[in-house]
């Protein structure tokens, strides 16, 4: 059997999370001050609560320490992910595609969306990305209101034609003051307030992929008042 080559083998769980800091502080100015704080802090407490708490106990003193180390550290990496990921959202803010990425990534298990958008503008590389969830559907513009307005209400009646009971939110991803940025929309979606139930959003996904696909849509049919057939 042939050897494997050792400069493809794959980096250790503690050189990728290295690899990850390095990237993030380089992205991110603010990002060792709080990870630095992250791990600090609970340490401080831990050692606090040993020492008012602990009664003169070498055991709990040093079980408050331990708890408080291990809150550090746990802290400090969920402070290391958010903040990667957001410098990671930093390098492909403002291209073309950025919120399909976003989409396809990081969103949550209540809410499908896709990375390919739903319109698009071949001159200004503009778009336009529908997602569905319980918060109903969610159209994201990908550019200057100005240049996706039009687009975002064409495909706003697109959707409350075939889907008319159905709550439409439009969400703005671009240079705009009042734009969300890329990294806050998965965010953005998880506090849209929930209106449907789980199988009337599979019925909506349905319904719009059969409108991408320009197949004929049934008519009387009200995706609101689908429900599961019953076994016979």
């Amino acid at each position: 059997m042939a050897r494997k080559d050792k400069s493809t083998k794959e980096p250790g769980r503690l050189k990728q999370m290295w690899q990850v800091f390095q990237m993030t502080r380089r992205y991110d100015d603010r990002a060792v001050l709080y990870i630095v704080l992250g791990l600090a802090l609970p340490i401080v407490v831990g050692i606090l609560l040993a020492v008012f708490l602990s009664g003169g106990n070498v055991f709990t003193m040093v079980l408050w320490i331990v708890a408080g180390i291990l809150a550090g550290v746990l802290a400090a990496l969920i402070i290391l992910g958010r903040r990667a990921e957001r410098a990671a959202y930093s390098q492909i803010e403002g291209q073309p595609g950025a919120v399909g990425a976003v989409l396809r990534s990081s969103l949550k298990r209540s809410w499908r969306g896709s990375e390919m958008p739903v319109a698009v503008n071949g001159k200004t590389q503009d778009a336009v990305y529908r997602a569905t969830g319980r918060g109903g559907v969610v159209l994201i513009s990908e550019g200057p209101k100005t240049r996706t307005q039009r687009m975002v209400d064409e495909e706003r009646r697109k959707v409350t034609r075939v889907l008319p009971n159905v709550p439409v939110t439009t969400i703005s991803v671009g240079p705009d003051a009042d734009s969300v940025p890329l990294h806050k929309v998965p965010r953005t979606l998880a506090k849209i307030k929930p209106t449907l139930t789980k199988a009337e959003v599979l019925a909506i996904s349905n319904r719009l992929q059969s409108l991408e696909n320009a197949m004929p849509i049934p008519k009387g049919i009200d995706p609101m008042k689908v429900r599961a057939q019953r076994a016979r």
